[in-house]
């Protein structure tokens, strides 16, 4: 089996050479599914991520749910804890790069976990158990720990970020769904 960081170099090189038009064309699908789950059609309170690394793109996503009057909230990030906290996504909020580059709200309001009816995912690597492979940091392992055990998560992936089955330690933290195209 191969190591973490196999894994991830082989699929981030994936994500980086992927056509833009693969990429867009898969997150409106990967869109179409997720927004006809009932879990998500429910929530009021989600908290999506924000694209990074020509990941999934949710910036439509996240535009759809407000419309349908969902709370939406981001994950901001104290560098100095590597932890995670969900920050409310004003509507035309301003960003700027967090600790690791990755775009979060100046305006940081954030809310309980406990709070939270659905959080969606980001990932380098999925199996069909649900193990994620993060980038490394162990900020959403921390995080999801924090989750009361019946909030659900959903991970969003391409076709190639799914895995056969991915090398797993005790502070790993799987998701209850994926949802891939």
């Amino acid at each position: 089996m191969l190591t973490k960081e196999q894994i991830r170099s082989k699929i981030l090189l994936r994500l980086k050479t992927q056509k833009e038009e693969n990429r867009e064309r898969k997150s409106k699908l990967i869109k179409k599914k997720l927004f006809g789950v009932s879990i998500f059609k429910k929530a009021k309170f989600v908290m999506f991520y924000i694209a990074f690394g020509k990941e999934v793109n949710t910036e439509e996503m996240i535009k759809e749910a407000k419309n349908l009057g969902k709370i939406v909230y981001v994950p901001v990030c104290k560098k100095n804890r590597i932890t995670l906290r969900p920050c409310i996504l004003e509507d035309n909020a301003s960003l700027k790069k967090g600790p690791y580059g990755v775009c979060e709200p100046i305006n940081k309001k954030s809310i309980p976990v406990k709070d939270l009816d659905l959080v969606i995912v980001p990932g380098i690597a999925f199996d069909k158990k649900g193990s994620r492979l993060g980038r490394g940091k162990g900020c959403y392992d921390r995080f999801l720990k924090k989750l009361p055990k019946d909030t659900p998560t959903i991970g969003l992936a391409f076709d190639f970020q799914i895995m056969p089955s991915l090398p797993r330690q005790t502070h790993d933290i799987s998701v209850d769904k994926i949802i891939f195209a």
